[in-house]
């Protein structure tokens, strides 16, 4: 991992324990503080495990000394009811981790687990699939990562690394064309530049004026097809809006390079995983 990735790591688990946390676990407290347990993590449905540096940093956080050991590596395809993770430690650190860590690998997982759903459904076409900005706040990052272990790309991860003109950057500008010329003046080396459009008359304006980077907005696939005949490889072309699993094939079809998915970080339902004491 990154030492991006490392210290957003720790961030985001800093920042959880507190949410929960706060001044003390008073429930935890109803145990020796010097007594110690066995725990395992058991993921119930089938998926794509994705977290474990968080869900490991929650719980050495709470317990410098807890052994943690993984039985599936992160990215591993699992099916329902099997044993992922086993933790030994302080027994209050355990309780008082689980929730958090739990969150971290159930919506992590989620993410990686809805990817991966829509590369195997694009595979044998060119496409490739990628993530937005459609994130929640504060766990970009960590979501932005979960895509990449489910085997999908990641756009742009903020305002600050890339310039996509959008309808309204559009309208402010005047055109097509003004806003690219405007973007080509100002962006510096390594910062790319896309250019959504809608019709096929925006598409050419967009090519004419020198776009390398084409976002297709909620355009028909036989629009897409036509765009693609059109752009004849001058420009890389990029699917998005409104795009599922049951489209999403006949999308990547049309010969697209890209097809961004806001649902895969914003519309998750958060894999069933669950902690268990081993019995004494």
């Amino acid at each position: 991992m990154s030492n991006e990735l490392n210290d957003e790591i720790e961030r985001n688990v800093r920042a959880a324990l507190a949410e929960d946390v706060g001044g003390g676990d008073w429930t935890a407290q109803l145990l020796p503080e010097g007594q110690t347990a066995t725990a395992t993590i058991v993921c119930r449905v089938p998926a794509v495990i994705c977290g474990q540096r968080w869900a490991e940093n929650t719980m050495l956080a709470l317990d410098r000394g807890m052994r943690i050991e993984w039985l599936v590596p992160e990215g591993a395809s699992v099916a329902g009811g099997e044993t992922i993770c086993r933790m030994h430690g302080r027994t209050r650190a355990l309780l008082t981790g689980e929730r958090t860590a739990l969150n971290f690998l159930q919506m992590l997982s989620a993410v990686a687990t809805a990817t991966w759903r829509y590369v195997e459904a694009v595979r044998g076409t060119r496409a490739k699939i990628l993530d937005t900005r459609k994130t929640l706040p504060g766990l970009r990052l960590a979501e932005k990562y979960a895509v990449t272990v489910g085997g999908g790309m990641n756009h742009r991860k903020g305002l600050y690394d890339g310039i996509l003109i959008k309808e309204n950057h559009i309208a402010a500008a005047g055109s097509v064309s003004a806003a690219l010329k405007r973007a080509q003046g100002l962006a510096p080396a390594g910062v790319w530049i896309q250019i959504e459009v809608e019709t096929r008359a925006q598409l050419e304006e967009a090519l004419s004026a020198g776009a390398k980077m084409v976002l297709l907005d909620n355009m028909t696939p036989a629009q897409m097809a036509e765009a693609v005949k059109l752009a004849a490889g001058r420009a890389e072309l990029e699917a998005s809006g409104g795009i599922t699993l049951d489209t999403v094939r006949e999308i990547a079809e049309t010969g697209v390079d890209r097809i961004s998915i806001g649902s895969l970080t914003k519309d998750i339902d958060a894999i069933d995983l669950s902690m268990r004491l081993a019995s004494k």
